[in-house]
């Protein structure tokens, strides 16, 4: 597995004090979208054969449109994480507990994201005032790329390696994936928690990504990100009283084609804040608030802002056994 591990923690080390190995995985969801306007990954999209499907109207998941979204939200949740935890043998067990922390981040529409971000503001004449009918005057639905994150913590790069490369996951687990995802972008990372939820409720979480401006390489970014721009978002008034959670996920992924966990969409990233927050409410006042302008201002410093984009999901806890969790260590 050619990735770079320096940053990687040791088995054992203890949870919250060294860095752990994150697979975050974006992914979309099996639907009847064109194959030119959203991207597909090989082999997945089948149909009733199990076979991948030219015409992804047919797909075996849900082809009915009007309640795709919905089914596949409700079976990601319901059926795919329960299958996921479940052994068939005695030693699968083994392997899967070395899973220490699994969340789903499905995305919410109604919620925040860049293409649509708050304050919202109402369509008007060229009186500024309300069209007497919205036929005609809806915009456009802008959709982000992905519909959610499998949001899966280990120990170690060994333990990842366990779990996901199991003889159960590789039989069941797998082409399960290829019938219910259209895609599915790995971001392995070493993830540092600024900001710990001791109570593990995360209920919003907003995900945001980053890409390096010119002038820096990855590890000069990540060693900014982490040491300097933190401490600009810690010393908001407005992270201490409405985020619950602040991560930094450092992609140490491969950026060469063929390489394990490569996808051409988070090769090119090169970190990922996660911020948790108690309501929806909390989330859209934060990004309003003076605080996340000064963030934002300090990200331009070292990123390229049109290049990442963020949006925010619901949370589902499939597996914690983390908290209470601790702040990682930021030490060289």
């Amino acid at each position: 597995m050619s990735v770079s591990t320096a940053s990687s923690p040791s088995v054992g080390a203890e949870a919250g004090a060294a860095p752990l190995t994150v697979l975050f995985s974006f992914l979309s969801r099996a639907d009847s979208t064109p194959r030119d306007q959203r991207s597909r990954a090989a082999g997945h999209l089948v149909g009733l054969d199990g076979n991948p499907l030219a015409d992804p109207s047919a797909n075996a998941f849900e082809p009915d449109p009007n309640i795709n979204f919905e089914h596949w939200g409700e079976y990601w949740r319901k059926v795919h994480g329960v299958r996921f935890l479940h052994p068939d043998e005695a030693d699968d067990r083994k392997s899967i507990d070395l899973l220490l922390r699994y969340d789903q981040i499905q995305r919410l529409a109604p919620g925040p994201a860049s293409l649509n971000p708050p304050p919202y503001r109402p369509p008007l004449d060229s009186r500024g005032q309300l069209f007497d009918t919205i036929i005609g005057h809806v915009q456009p639905y802008r959709r982000p790329q992905w519909d959610g994150v499998a949001y899966l913590n280990f120990a170690s790069l060994d333990d990842l390696a366990a779990v996901l490369g199991s003889e159960r996951v590789r039989r069941k687990i797998l082409p399960e994936d290829q019938a219910i995802f259209r895609d599915l972008a790995p971001l392995l990372a070493c993830q540092f928690i600024i900001l710990p939820n001791t109570a593990g409720n995360d209920a919003i979480t907003l995900v945001k990504t980053h890409v390096q401006r010119d002038g820096l390489d990855r590890q000069a970014f990540q060693r900014l990100w982490l040491h300097e721009h933190a401490k600009v978002v810690l010393r908001q008034p407005d992270t201490s009283r409405l985020v619950r959670r602040y991560v930094q996920l450092h992609n140490i992924g491969p950026v060469i084609e063929g390489e394990p966990f490569y996808h051409p969409a988070t090769s090119r990233i090169d970190g990922v804040t996660v911020m948790s927050f108690a309501s929806m409410k909390d989330a859209e006042y934060f990004l309003l608030s003076d605080g996340y302008a000064e963030i934002e201002q300090a990200e331009r410093s070292i990123t390229v802002a049109d290049a990442g984009e963020y949006w925010t999901g619901v949370t589902f806890s499939v597996v914690d056994r983390l908290t209470p969790e601790r702040a990682t260590s930021r030490e060289a």
